[in-house]
């Protein structure tokens, strides 16, 4: 037969050497979109070839989860892979709007039940189920699952607040490894084997942050302490403090190097988990303090030393056994390290105290060798439960919130897997029973109670055949008769058991039992039980004792007298207190064995896994010797029919996941009618309303009714959906169907009406943007309109203010200028009388001359003569200066000068006897013209037809004149 792996085949070649070529050319040729299925009900068609093969796509390119419905599938890399796990991935997982469309991984479904949690409307309590064999990962994924609560729960505001949530989460997480290092072991299938069944329960407060945490613990496998398969280890905290003890610990432990322990196989096999430090580490952060995990240790070192006791065989029976060459010192040192006196310590375990008669007389009798190997170990069986059940309280009081500081929880289940061994015994029962128990909870929850619920709903369904385990669970915890039953009434007859008559009992007894099988072949009693997982052979030799966990009375009182301060603690005297184990005579209280124990704690774990949303992880071993990169398909394929997956993904493809009751689905898909015609009948617009929660109970379903309705007719017009023909309610797409009570739906519909429901809220949207951007339009046009307005009014009322300055100013220079012009009109007629006078008598006149008037002549000459004065005097701020000045003063007044070099200023018409301003100069003349700022400033008031007009002064400057 050939063996695959990795799919391929690990066998000699085949003749067809060319044909199963093309096999793998075509197998590898579909594993590419093989492992792109994110979801196992997408494979078609839905069978166990299919699925094994996408799943080992999927494994080949490391992608180790895949969802199966309602399941997440683990798979175990075997292999570190730091990125998959790392904090940004969690904070990427929970910052996502719809994490379900993320790739499937741990975090999903954690992400999914914080968010139930925090859901506003009904938030109920959460709980994740991780099932699979040993060593399929399961711790693994508790582990990551915490690590991935503690950050997105831990986020509080204030710095206060944020110290005590880091604390919280510290300590929730230290106690993954202190109760690994004490609660695990390295087994055939797994190097870190739980040994124990723990549910921890995540406790969130209103503001759903994470304040505190419970541990509650299920059938510590306490046999392993002195008892061990080979090829196996004991726990791993022996092997810690062995190999990671200082030199002087060592010495106070008395634990030299090189020291053998008959409780200690495979010392030499180095592990991960042998990693003494982190232990220590977490202790101190839960609370326990270096004395006290000093005391701890030396107490487990005593057990090892205890181990070594070894006692010979008797052959006087009424002497007890003698101690072995090499068991004195063992003795001696468990007793220093125990602080229990050793000559009682040897007696314990040697006499067997007897009480009998009516008058409780006290009998001893010396044990056999067998009852003395038996006491050895009942003693470090009990200090070892004791002290687990101590650490599991400390942790509990480290991190467990006040009942009035948290509402909600989340709760993580790692229950030990399906175990199947050469030899089987009570533990192995327990366990796989539990596994029974998960199992038909994950039927009755999700593929019996669905497929019922169709039907109760009034759905026209094809049931799909699953694989019950009630049968199974019938046999073990039946009532009246079953396997737990006769264990228990065994105990209670307080009988020497043989293992023959128990095989014979439970065969005759349970013989018509489907699930019952013998095996014909084995030499030792046993009994086959076929669970869902596969048929477990049960060895009888021992089931009774076991299921007793008897505890001599002497062994308490013994560890009562030892001075240790941690064993005073794990056993205080209790004068009142009696042991269960070994009543008195006359007393017939029931026995409280180890299976009534397990099965009491079992039914309060499933109360409170159906008081929650439960939520499964599947893991998965891809091969049993935990190589990565190897894909045993045979081995995945016996796991895959154990757990129920096909089942599980046949229901989930063909039937409807998603479920609505009618008053959610029309609260959230009542606005779906506007997708409706216009020209559509309907019922009237008042109906609207009548979608708020404000109905009445009586009439609540009557009210509904149309209006859900009213909704389904508008189903048809979905793009992509295929409506039937038939009534309103029938003539909706085959994807959906309404029941009495709920309406049902898949996913693909699902996304269809949030898609539909998304366009009518964008449009809802775009109306309110449309009319708050007109609003706000409106009334950025109103304040600009304001403030055109008030610029407008500011500008007229500065231009007015300058222009009214400019106004008065122009009247003062008026005024001015008429004073001015009246001035030197005055001045100029007085000079005048004196030069007309001068000119009249004293200048020559040219035979061509005539004369003037004296009223027409004098004043004009004398304006003509004076006009360059008036320039002179009106600039005398920034006009000429000095001598320029008097020329010109000079040659105005017509003064005499007394220097040689004197100029003189005389026109052409003076030459004839005509003085005018008029005349052209003789020589070069230049211009100057100044413009006034001042509008029709440049147009004299008073214009004269012989005088220079214009406010604009016209200098006339003549150079190297002659003289006169």
């Amino acid at each position: 037969m050939l063996q695959q792996v990795n799919g391929h085949s690990s066998g000699p070649a085949a003749p067809g050497g060319k044909a199963l070529g093309e096999d793998l050319q075509e197998f590898l040729g579909q594993e590419a979109p093989l492992h792109l299925l994110d979801d196992l009900t997408k494979v078609n068609p839905v069978t166990l070839e299919t699925v094994l093969r996408c799943l080992q796509a999927r494994y080949m390119a490391d992608t180790f989860y895949t969802n199966a419905g309602c399941t997440l599938v683990a798979l175990n890399p075997f292999k570190p892979v730091p990125q998959l796990y790392s904090p940004d991935l969690m904070k990427e997982y929970h910052a996502a709007p719809q994490p379900q469309k993320l790739k499937p991984h741990i975090f999903t479904v954690g992400e999914q039940t914080y968010r139930n949690v925090k859901s506003l409307i009904e938030p109920v309590n959460q709980s994740i189920v991780v099932s699979g064999e040993s060593g399929a990962g399961k711790t693994w994924t508790s582990r990551c699952l915490m690590k991935f609560y503690a950050v997105v729960a831990a986020s509080p505001t204030s710095w206060e607040s944020h110290k005590i949530a880091e604390r919280i989460e510290q300590r929730i997480l230290n106690s993954n490894p202190v109760m690994e290092a004490f609660g695990n072991a390295c087994t055939l299938r797994n190097n870190n084997s739980s040994r124990f069944g723990k549910f921890i329960q995540l406790q969130m407060n209103r503001a759903h942050q994470m304040t505190g945490a419970a541990v509650q613990t299920y059938l510590l496998e306490k046999t392993r302490v002195a008892c061990q398969a080979s090829s196996e280890r004991n726990f791993h905290i022996f092997y810690q403090i062995c190999k990671g003890a200082s030199a002087d610990e060592r010495l106070q432990w008395h634990l030299p190097e090189g020291a053998t322990f008959s409780w200690l196989p495979n010392p030499h096999r180095t592990l991960e988990e042998d990693c003494f430090e982190v232990t220590r580490e977490a202790m101190l952060h839960l609370g326990i303090d270096t004395p006290t995990q000093n005391n701890i240790f030396k107490v487990l070192a005593g057990l090892l030393h205890l181990g070594n006791v070894r006692f010979a065989d008797c052959e006087d029976e009424a002497q007890p056994c003698q101690l072995m060459d090499d068991a004195r010192g063992s003795v001696r040192t468990s007793a220093s390290l125990l602080w229990l006196p050793e000559d009682p310590l040897l007696e314990t375990l040697r006499i067997r105290t007897i009480r009998a008669g009516r008058q409780q007389q006290v009998f001893r009798k010396p044990c056999s060798l067998a009852e003395c190997d038996t006491r050895r170990d009942c003693l470090a069986k009990l200090i070892y439960a004791r002290l687990f059940d101590w650490l599991v309280s400390v942790i509990n009081s480290s991190i467990y919130a006040a009942p009035d500081s948290w509402t909600t929880f989340i709760g993580l289940l790692d229950v030990y897997g399906f175990e199947s061994f050469p030899d089987n015994s009570l533990e192995q029962l327990c366990i796989n029973y539990a596994n029974e128990k998960l199992q038909q909870h994950f039927v009755a929850h999700y593929l019996r109670a669905q497929q019922e619920e169709y039907a109760l709903e009034g759905l026209e369904w094809s049931f799909v055949n699953y694989q019950d385990n009630q049968t199974c669970l019938d046999l073990i915890e039946g009532s009246p008769i079953s396997i737990c039953s006769l264990l228990n009434e065994e105990c209670r007859l307080n009988r020497p058991s043989s293992a023959a008559q128990l095989q014979t009992r439970i065969e005759s007894a349970l013989a018509g039992s489907p699930c019952l099988g013998r095996d014909k072949l084995s030499r030792e009693p046993s009994f086959i039980v076929v669970h869902y997982a596969g048929p477990v052979r049960y060895h009888t030799a021992g089931l009774v004792e076991k299921n007793k966990d008897p505890v001599p009375p002497e062994l308490t009182r013994l560890l009562q007298q030892s001075q240790d301060p941690l064993l005073k603690v794990l056993f205080p005297t209790d004068p009142e207190e009696k042991s269960q184990e070994e009543p008195s005579g006359k007393s017939r209280t029931p026995v409280l064995t180890v299976v009534s124990k397990f099965k009491a704690s079992l039914e309060q774990l499933l109360q409170v896994l159906h008081s929650t949303t439960p939520h499964y992880i599947r893991c998965i071993k891809p091969n049993s010797k935990g190589q990565a990169q190897t894909f045993l398909r045979e081995e995945v394929l016996s796991q895959l029919e154990a757990c129920g997956l096909v089942e599980t993904i046949h229901i989930s493809a063909a039937g409807f996941p998603i479920r609505v009751s009618h008053r959610n689905f029309v609260e959230r898909y009542a606005l779906l009618r506007r997708l409706r015609p216009r020209t559509a009948p309907g019922p009237p617009s008042s109906s609207l309303n009548e979608g708020r929660p404000e109905w009445s109970p009586q009439a609540e379903e009557a009210t509904l009714q149309p209006l859900l309705q009213d909704i389904l007719r508008t189903l048809p017009a979905l793009p992509g959906a295929a409506a039937t023909s038939g009534n309103s309610v029938q003539a909706t797409p085959a994807t959906l169907h309404c029941g009495r009570t709920k309406v049902f739906m898949t996913d693909s519909t699902l996304e269809l009406l949030e898609r539909r429901r998304a366009q009518v809220l964008e449009q809802c949207a775009r109306c309110i943007q449309a009319g708050w951007r007109r609003h706000r339009h409106r009334k950025q046009e109103r304040q600009r309109r304001a403030a055109v307005l008030i610029q407008a009014a500011i500008r007229s009322w500065l231009t007015r203010k300058h222009v009214r300055r400019l106004h008065v100013a122009a009247t003062v220079i008026k005024r001015a200028w008429q004073k001015w012009r009246i001035r030197m009109a005055f001045l100029a007629s007085k000079e005048l009388d004196g030069v007309e006078e001068k000119h009249l008598f004293q200048a020559p006149r040219s035979p061509s001359s005539f004369p003037l008037p004296q009223a027409q002549s004098w004043l004009p000459g004398a304006i003509i003569r004076l006009w360059p004065l008036g320039l002179v005097l009106a600039n005398a701020a920034e006009g000429v200066h000095g001598f320029q000045r008097k020329l010109v003063v000079w040659a105005c007044l017509q003064l005499p000068t007394s220097s040689p070099r004197s100029y003189t200023v005389q026109t052409a018409q003076e030459q004839d006897g005509v003085t005018s301003i008029r005349a052209l100069p003789q020589g070069s003349i230049k211009f100057h013209c100044r413009k006034s700022p001042l509008r029709y400033a440049d147009i004299c008031p008073e214009p004269s037809s012989d005088s220079v007009t214009g406010f604009n002064q016209i200098l006339l400057e003549r150079h190297r004149l002659g003289d006169v």
